[in-house]
């Protein structure tokens, strides 16, 4: 029911703002006999006619140099290596990626782009839900488990060994990997975007960051029905790294198969995978084996590539959806697929971002960053929150965080405790999620976060036209805004105080919306990209919590 009304709402929202596509279907000229030449047991699928198959593709000149800095070396040239660093342990090894930012395109209204990324985040939204509640890609290391169970076949995923393993060291990992982010804002997107070498050699490709999902994945030769993209597909017959998963593969059963699954009858029969994101988004192709090239930074500051072998992920043949100016999706969940997780035995149990103001410079970036950060571990202003459910949940994706209540003019605001909570079934929760523009809390709370907004601001005029964002305020000829202040109170006692910025935005030079919008009641609510930008936010899977420091993140 939940859903339904959901979708119903979701519907009205489409409509209230008569979004139209502005690209067709990109359709590739390649058949099922090439796609069995490359080696695929994929059978075609074809996907009806939809307007969120409609992509902008990225400039073609992605400028993927990176600077260097007395921090960090960050030049990723291929087969550039420093002769002065020896890894004798590679948990002893930092490694980091510079992310660049893209400006806002001048020929987008302000208006127009946030109106775009909020109707995808109200589809998201109810992906995410649905998800939930049937369980789609949900429990894979359980159905591993089983599988291994009833196999003698067995493997080493290429994961961290778990802090009970022998192996297992907490001081060993001072690895740190940092990547350059692009905000999508100047495609009319409210993703970030990250540059990764994949392949031997390396090429590189455009991915979108994403916490709420686990596979990663890029679009492949041959391209049945891709959506476009600047520069070629990834190609696994020019990489001499590429390794197909066969089915018959214990992590075969990591990705769940399309429908019908076909039967697994040859020993070399390639694992075909299905991830579904809502909105007809999804993406079908084989579930492989690949090298992605980092650059390493070492304590003393040298620099050298890393390869990364062994990488599970997705080698796309049909993909759609609103993926924009993209050429896969990056997978940062808290599932085995994703990068994170994969990484960690390389850079232990935690990664963060810091992302910058989503209208910066293009000069200016914003960081992700794999493995410790001494110096966001050292913040002053840095604090804690627990993680809530976890593997035994019915959703090992997401990152669930427990709220108690929100704060507004230092008001704790009389939300019902109920509206918070995780249900047995999945439902209900809140996570933090940087695939999410604005945030979203669940009914009753929203509502009541609203009208406590409009009660306690005085002398601004309000305006309205700027559905779905309430309210929003005439703020011409005022120099510094004095809005009440926001704050999310938290189950374990933390709390997390906001800028002003950072839960309103400006949709006109003379006009300011507040940044939160509803979800149905027992849906997901979400903290989304526009509320983390300027904190450095961490990811701590060993002591299962996460941290969050207000910083300047144009200086991390």
């Amino acid at each position: 029911m939940v859903v339904k009304v959901f979708s119903f709402f979701i519907l009205l929202v489409l409509c209230s703002f008569a979004v139209e596509a502005i690209s067709d279907n990109h359709h590739h000229n390649h058949n099922y006999d090439s796609l069995k030449k490359n080696g695929s047991s994929l059978a075609a699928i074809k996907f009806p006619e939809h307007p969120s198959f409609n992509v902008v593709s990225s400039s073609e000149d992605t400028d993927c140099s990176f600077s260097n800095s007395d921090k960090f070396v960050t030049t990723m040239k291929s087969g550039e290596e420093s002769e002065d660093f020896v890894a004798s342990n590679p948990h002893n090894q930092s490694v980091k990626f510079d992310l660049k930012h893209i400006s806002m395109n001048n020929e987008i209204e302000p208006k127009k782009s946030v109106i775009d990324y909020t109707v995808r985040d109200l589809t998201r939204i109810q992906t995410l839900h649905t998800r939930v509640i049937e369980k789609k890609n949900q429990n894979t290391i359980s159905r591993l488990q089983k599988k291994q169970t009833n196999s003698k076949q067995s493997y080493k995923p290429a994961v961290a060994p778990v802090a009970s393993s022998p192996e297992y060291s907490p001081s060993g990992y001072s690895s740190q990997l940092v990547a350059t982010l692009e905000s999508g804002v100047s495609l009319g997107s409210g993703e970030y975007f990250m540059d990764v070498f994949i392949g031997t050699p390396p090429k590189h490709y455009s991915l979108i960051l994403d916490t709420g999902s686990d596979l990663n994945w890029i679009q492949c030769v041959p391209c049945i029905a891709c959506f476009e993209q600047s520069g070629p597909y990834y190609d696994p017959k020019e990489s001499s790294s590429f390794e197909n998963i066969t089915c018959n593969d214990p992590r075969c059963k990591l990705v769940s198969s399309p429908d019908p699954p076909k039967p697994c009858k040859d020993e070399n029969q390639t694992c075909p995978y299905f991830y579904w994101y809502g909105d007809s988004s999804n993406t079908t192709g084989d579930f492989a084996l690949e090298t992605f090239t980092v650059n390493l930074t070492t304590p003393n500051g040298k620099s050298e590539l890393k390869h990364v072998e062994n990488v599970m992920f997705g080698c796309g043949h049909w993909n759609r959806g609103l993926f924009h100016g993209a050429a896969g999706l990056l997978g940062l969940g808290r599932g085995p697929l994703s990068f994170a997780s994969q990484l960690q035995s390389y850079y232990g149990h935690s990664f963060s971002y810091c992302l910058v103001d989503r209208n910066s410079d293009s000069s200016v970036s914003s960081k992700l960053i794999f493995g410790e950060d001494k110096e966001l571990l050292s913040h002053p202003n840095l604090n804690f929150t627990s993680f809530v459910g976890g593997e035994e949940n019915s959703v090992d994706t997401f990152y669930y965080v427990g709220i108690k209540s929100i704060m507004v003019d230092a008001e704790v605001l009389k939300i019902p405790e109920e509206t918070w909570h995780l249900s047995e079934e999945g439902s209900g929760g809140t996570i933090i999620d940087s695939g999410t523009t604005l945030t979203y809390f669940a009914e009753p709370a929203y509502e009541i976060i609203k009208e406590a907004f409009m009660k306690k601001i005085k002398g601004y005029e309000v305006v309205e036209g700027f559905p779905p964002l309430k309210p929003c305020y005439n703020v011409s000829g005022i120099e510094k805004m004095e809005l009440p202040d926001f704050g999310i109170l938290f189950s374990d006692g933390a709390m997390w105080d906001f800028p002003v910025e950072n839960y309103f935005i400006q949709i006109e030079p003379d006009v300011v919306c507040l940044a939160i919008l509803g979800t149905p009641k027992s849906a997901l609510s979400i903290i989304g990209n526009y509320q983390q930008q300027n904190f450095h936010i961490l990811y701590d899977m060993k002591k299962s919590r996460l941290g969050y420091a207000p910083m300047k993140c144009a200086d991390v």
